[in-house]
């Protein structure tokens, strides 16, 4: 009995193997990024506070727009998995012209949202309170970072839908490698466009948005130009542009499955946003306090957010071949090395909890703010991973209408009432605050269980 609870919750040497093959590039790219991008904040950081909180308020916002992108894919993304699974290049095809259509369609609506209505979603961010902050400062360098970064939109989008078929296809190493060279380019251009160095002039927030946009032309330049030059292993690139028909049937399929990830990816990611609405009502100190922490622990939940993607990878084409008991075996191992992974990196991060803020310039009432955030990330991150896994799982039997109860649902209905109503109407400190605000998602994992006990996922959709 012990052993076969064992077989289920943990894999052979094999598997393992072949699961860091597809996460350890995801983790390299995206340790990589996320560190980068701890390193931005910092030299954002040292130009002032108020330039830090508006670059995050602007990203906070720019968000919804990355995760709108990468739910629109994902409803084709499952398609693309399993008809990989079955050999189908014909059907991979048609999903990745499915995905170019959408990602175009979806910049034009975001570049158009940010222009008109950039100004107004900044300013819901902006409140007194606090010792720290300069609200019409903050304001303005949001504004002249948002201007910026809106070039960087559309190579980023098309970047998504290249990358995201490659890897889906079991090409996972020319995204990573692509994702290195642009996060080295971003570094470098932080460097000398933030501060004016080698005769460059002084940016400031607006350099650190010209080089982030550079760098997404850059990986988007990579990814297109291999996938194009290397037409014997990306099968599907070819013939892709000779017409941009896709069965009606395809489109129907995929808007039906797809549709509810994309809704829940923008309600979702919205609600993320709202959340840190509802925090920024206690002032400018916890906009930037939150900005450090969300920073730092991207970094380190870098491995099971990694996991997700494995998850509907190896359970996807498992789920198209027809091998439901190994699609299920897969299920719980990923979810297990998961959940542990996350306690693993919540000691650590618990750990650095006050290392972290103290390399920022800026005030000790945000340092003090960041430190005890961190603390509640650190002690929720397994709690995130069990649910990170679950959505994934079910997403990929097609199962996206739960997905979409199961997660922006919950956020709206539960999450945001209560950290607004504690933010708000009472007089819990803030890390308090936050705390609820993570660990609240104990909820979720209950009901995740019990779906995935259920095997409601357990699905050939091709």
């Amino acid at each position: 009995m012990r052993k076969q609870t064992l077989n289920r919750y943990f894999g052979d040497k094999a598997f393992y193997k072949m699961l860091m093959a597809i996460v350890v590039p995801m983790i390299l790219q995206n340790g990589l990024t996320n560190l980068v991008s701890l390193l931005d904040n910092i030299m954002v950081g040292a130009v002032g506070t108020e330039q830090m909180s508006g670059v995050s308020i602007v990203n906070q916002l720019l968000f919804v727009f990355n995760l709108c992108i990468f739910g629109g894919l994902s409803g084709a993304g499952i398609y693309t998995a399993q008809y990989y699974g079955k050999s189908d290049h014909q059907g991979v095809q048609h999903t990745f012209r499915f995905k170019l259509m959408l990602v175009v369609a979806l910049f034009a609506i975001g570049v158009g949202v940010f222009l008109g209505f950039g100004d107004k979603l900044i300013s819901l961010y902006l409140h007194e309170g606090g010792e720290t902050g300069d609200i019409v400062a903050t304001a303005g360098y949001g504004a002249g970072y948002l201007r910026v970064m809106l070039w960087g939109l559309l190579p980023f989008a098309l970047m998504q839908a290249y990358a995201g078929t490659l890897r889906e296809t079991g090409e996972t190493l020319l995204p990573m490698k692509a994702g290195i060279v642009a996060i080295v380019v971003n570094l470098v251009l932080n460097y000398i466009l933030i501060f004016g160095h080698f005769g460059a002039p002084a940016m400031g927030v607006e350099g650190a948005a010209l080089a982030t946009v550079i760098s997404r032309y850059v990986e988007c330049a990579i990814v297109i130009g291999w996938t194009h030059r290397h037409s014997d292993q990306a099968l599907f690139i070819v013939g892709s542009y000779k017409s941009m028909r896709v069965p009606a049937q395809l489109v129907g399929a995929i808007f039906k499955r797809g549709m509810p990830l994309l809704v829940n990816e923008f309600l979702w990611s919205a609600g993320m946003a709202m959340l840190t609405q509802c925090y920024s009502t206690r002032g400018l100190a916890v906009v930037a306090a939150v900005n450090i922490c969300s920073t730092i622990a991207n970094l380190f939940n870098v491995v099971w957010l990694a996991m997700g993607t494995a998850v509907s990878i190896v359970v996807g084409q498992h789920l198209g071949a027809g091998d439901f008991d190994e699609a299920e075996a897969s299920c719980w191992r990923i979810l297990t090395f998961s959940v542990l992974s996350a306690a693993g990196m919540g000691v650590v991060m618990a750990a650095l909890s006050g290392v972290f803020p103290a390399m920022y310039n800026t005030t000790q009432e945000v340092r003090s703010i960041a430190t005890g955030c961190l603390l509640m990330v650190a002690l929720s991150g397994p709690l995130h991973a069990f649910n990170h896994a679950s959505y994934f799982t079910l997403r990929s039997g097609g199962k996206t209408w739960i997905t979409f109860l199961f997660d922006s649902v919950f956020l709206w209905v539960i999450a945001i009432p209560v950290v607004r109503i504690l933010a708000v109407g009472t007089a819990l400190p803030i890390i308090a605050v936050y705390g609820v605000g993570q660990f609240i998602e104990v909820i979720k994992c209950g009901v995740a269980y019990a779906l995935l006990k259920r095997k409601v996922w357990i699905n050939r959709i091709v």
